[in-house]
């Protein structure tokens, strides 16, 4: 293990926590849960607290990622934090021109559609460890605050930045990437292996920092055949879990409308498999063997249903979960903005109970 000496991991802080034995597929005393988004638009204290900095901005001021980090973990009692980012952060951090347009979502200055354009990305320079000072900061000031609690690392895989750099913001059907991904193959490569190393050190650096685990998050992969993904995409995750998992540290695969890519993605070298509220945890596991712990699957739509119909669904989702070696609740994507916290608080109890 090549994790610094005063790391969670090493000085045992976290180490028999609920959340990384899970990980490691074994069954703790207590079922381990934590929200995707979890940190977020959901909580008052958040808007209060990024009342008038932009999103970006506010990823990138170490106390106020740090504080925003830790805020669900204070109010829900989650079995870990996820630090607050943006899968876009990396590519502000190298000087990409990049904005989060409130209501759209990240748009780009100008797409990048050729071979040229990927060598201007290269010209920006690597994300060293200059650029990657306030995100070191923040996960460590996070996890000066967390105590025995687990920090996750977190970062967008390699198709997703790219999706967003070849669309040039949010796609319905990210045709231009999956056209550029055939029609050009060349850019299209120099553009995934420039990706994955941008995505490897961002999620590396807070790795070192102090999280206990990382996740590596496709949100755009399901608009993928199996034969793209694993021919075109599967290569650079692999490269990005491959450099995380050196430091010791258990890696989370997850990604949306993906199940008929869980295979492909798991064999890209994930230790667990986060699965979307689309495929039932009992067939997930199936699909995978019966080896691989899981991560899911609560329907983010049902948080808003009464509190009897959300019940019953927690506990088939755990009650399907238990097909798996391990497995941590969460949701089958984030938290909806409009979510009453109480809700997730009262889910929180309801599978520490379990």
């Amino acid at each position: 293990m090549s994790l610094p000496a005063h790391h969670p991991l090493v000085d045992g802080r976290t180490t028999d926590s609920a959340l990384v034995r899970a990980y490691s597929g074994e069954r703790p005393e207590r079922l381990p849960v934590w929200f995707m988004r979890q940190a977020g638009r959901s909580l008052p204290e958040y808007r209060e607290t990024r009342a008038g900095v932009a999103m970006l901005d506010a990823c990138l001021d170490p106390d106020l990622a740090a504080e925003i980090t830790l805020q669900p973990v204070r109010r829900h009692g989650v079995d870990a934090a996820v630090f607050f980012s943006d899968i876009v952060v990396p590519l502000r951090l190298v000087g990409v021109d990049v904005e989060i347009v409130p209501g759209t979502g990240p748009v780009m200055g100008s797409p990048v559609r050729t071979l040229d354009d990927v060598a201007r990305l290269r010209d920006l320079g690597p994300l060293d460890a200059e650029r990657l000072a306030p995100v070191t900061a923040g996960v460590e000031r996070t996890v000066a605050g967390l105590g025995r609690t687990p920090l996750v690392g977190f970062a967008g895989a390699p198709f997703t930045l790219a999706a967003y750099l070849v669309e040039g913001g949010p796609s319905r059907d990210h045709l231009a990437a999956r056209r550029l991904m055939h029609a050009d193959p060349a850019a299209w490569s120099a553009l995934m292996r420039w990706a994955a190393e941008l995505s490897s050190a961002f999620l590396e650096a807070q790795v070192l920092a102090g999280a206990s685990a990382g996740q590596l998050f496709d949100s755009w992969a399901g608009a993928l055949s199996l034969a793209d993904y694993a021919q075109h995409c599967a290569p650079a995750s692999a490269q990005v879990l491959a450099r995380v998992k050196q430091r010791g540290v258990r890696t989370v695969h997850f990604g949306v409308a993906t199940g008929e890519l869980l295979v492909a993605m798991r064999d890209a070298g994930a230790d667990v498999m986060g699965v979307d509220y689309r495929v039932p945890l009992d067939e997930a596991s199936r699909r995978l063997g019966g080896a691989t712990p899981l991560q899911g699957n609560v329907d983010p739509a049902l948080l808003a249903a009464p509190w009897d119909v959300l019940e019953a669904h927690v506990r088939d989702v755990v009650r399907r979960g238990a097909a798996a070696p391990g497995h941590v609740v969460n949701l089958g994507h984030g938290v909806p903005p409009e979510t009453d916290p109480t809700v997730l608080t009262r889910v929180v109890e309801l599978v520490h109970s379990l």
